[in-house]
């Protein structure tokens, strides 16, 4: 017998599963062992007890880009990253407030090209996958198009730094 709570929840992970953004063979093509277009996707598919992208500065120390960060954002609405993700609160992905203090440029340019391969891979991935027990889709964008989302989240992050700093100087 279906109840409507079962049957809200069934649709609710059909819509996930479905909508995030394009489909896009690219990220395939690593995963069966071919080769990808952006250096530093893993060519093994074992999981790792370290993070071989999470060493090193953090993506925040970078220097910002104001139009890489307007290009992220639009590309970050145009994919549907928004059903998942959100700055200041966790939606059916991880909260992104902070990732560029927590994580490396490397590591989310490479969650975000090789989200297939990665949670194979990458603890940190696994680990999130194991927790939010969904898999983030490929969404087809180039290295480039990657540069400029997590100019975004830079840019997110530091909005939401200064934002910060002016509620504590009241």
């Amino acid at each position: 017998m279906r109840t409507p709570v079962g049957c809200a929840a069934l649709a609710a992970l059909l819509w996930m599963a479905a909508g995030c953004g394009g489909n896009s063979t690219a990220g395939n093509a690593v995963a069966a062992g071919g080769t990808a277009a952006s250096a530093g996707a893993p060519a093994e598919m074992k999981l790792a007890a370290v993070s071989a992208y999470d060493a090193g500065p953090r993506a925040a120390e970078a220097p910002a880009d104001e139009m890489g960060a307007q290009r992220g954002s639009q590309l970050f609405k145009d994919k549907g990253c928004s059903a998942c993700h959100t700055f200041g609160k966790k939606l059916t992905g991880p909260d992104l407030a902070g990732v560029t203090h927590r994580r490396t440029a490397a590591w989310i340019e490479n969650q975000i090209l090789h989200p297939e391969v990665m949670v194979k891979t990458d603890p940190i991935s696994h680990q999130l996958f194991s927790t939010f027990m969904l898999q983030m889709p490929n969404q087809g964008l180039t290295p480039e198009q990657a540069r400029d989302v997590i100019a975004f989240f830079r840019h997110q992050d530091h909005e939401a730094g200064e934002a910060h700093g002016k509620e504590a100087g009241k």
